[in-house]
């Protein structure tokens, strides 16, 4: 069924993290339903809607990142291509700072 897709650790431990969001925002919105704020995004969100601003962001450092890493390789004289982790780690960093300040 999944083997479409290149399941690697660092793509399996994404997508749990991306399950393990969703769960825990439905709970969190269940217990403290969310209200309407303005942050650096140039609209008024709510946590659900920084969600998922923040996993498209995620998404999209994600893949520019495995685009350009072999690029990367060579304009730096790398040996090989940059970890995939590099990018979950910025990643998740960006996805942190869109639902914090977003």
């Amino acid at each position: 069924m999944f083997e479409w897709m290149a399941w690697t650790l660092p793509v399996a431990v994404f997508f749990a993290c991306v399950v393990l969001m969703l769960l825990g925002m439905t709970v969190w919105e269940i217990k403290s339903p969310t209200t309407l704020r303005r942050g650096f995004l140039p609209l008024e969100t709510t946590r659900g809607d920084r969600l998922f601003i923040g996993l498209l962001a995620a998404a999209y450092v994600n893949l520019a990142f495995v685009g350009l890493s072999g690029k990367f390789a060579e304009w730096f004289g790398l040996e090989a291509e940059p970890s995939i982790w590099i990018s979950f780690v910025a990643s998740m960093l960006l996805l942190a700072l869109v639902m914090k300040k977003g």
